[in-house]
């Protein structure tokens, strides 16, 4: 065999740095055969199981509470006497209670809309593989949504009870346009509140995960206790009232 090419280069040259192998074409199959890709697991069957288990368990739990409580109809409604307190469904009691603090148009259309294009483009925000299949990201993550999660039962709260007392809706009624005192004042009064954890973590240096998880702690925890707020502490005229204090004999727990 010729060392060197027509052309007249060689094939191996002498004295060159370069290192050469002998291979050649065996029959067999490669490692990522039947393989997914990496830190990836098949959603079938086990993640299809856990969805199953999870359908079944559901059902029962709304099957055993339909034997427990009887939920009869009421009388028809006279469109002379309104209900007091005329609260909405639990799961839009909520916003009812967030109608409370500003301007029905940023409680029913901006807040609603803003929170489903938050979990809308919540997939996007972070696209790093990092931490991926594991709860809450890091050990620092869990850390973040348990203190995240206890400043919200704080501070939520705190501000129900505070603008309950001094109302900006009316204390800034005669002073100021109504869209400071309804939409102004109490949106970035909530906007701060939200956002602080997010910029506490964030001046911590934590990951984009991390303080998506921030976020979503304080929104989710939030949710809950305007929910929790509406449905046992509001009472006649829907003005905030012990549960066990309401007046004109109403009682929340008979809602259910």
């Amino acid at each position: 065999m010729s060392a060197e090419r027509a052309g007249g280069d060689e094939v191996f040259p002498k004295g060159s740095s370069k290192s050469f192998a002998l291979v050649e074409l065996v029959r067999g199959e490669t490692p990522m055969v039947d393989r997914g890709p990496e830190d990836t697991e098949f959603s079938f069957p086990m993640v299809l199981l856990w969805e199953g288990l999870l359908l079944l368990g559901v059902t029962l739990a709304v099957f055993l509470f339909s034997l427990l409580k009887q939920a009869p109809l009421e009388e028809i409604a006279n469109p002379f006497v309104t209900t007091d307190p005329a609260k909405a469904p639990w799961y839009f009691v909520g916003l009812q209670e967030l109608l409370e603090h500003m301007h029905p148009t940023l409680a029913g259309v901006a807040v609603p809309t803003l929170l489903i294009g938050f979990l809308v483009a919540l997939p996007y925000f972070d696209r790093s593989r990092l931490g991926v299949g594991t709860w809450f990201a890091s050990p620092r993550g869990g850390r973040i949504v348990v203190l995240t999660a206890f400043y919200t039962l704080v501070a939520m709260p705190a501000y129900i009870l505070i603008d309950n007392t001094f109302s900006a809706r009316e204390l800034l009624r005669a002073i100021a346009p109504q869209w400071v005192g309804q939409g102004l004042v109490p949106g970035v009064t909530l906007l701060l509140i939200a956002a602080l954890p997010a910029l506490l973590s964030w001046r911590l240096k934590a990951s984009r995960g991390e303080l998506i998880l921030a976020v979503f702690t304080v929104l989710f925890v939030s949710a809950v206790v305007f929910t929790i707020s509406g449905f046992l502490f509001r009472g006649p005229g829907f003005k905030l009232f012990w549960p066990w204090e309401m007046p004109e004999g109403y009682h929340p727990w008979s809602d259910l």
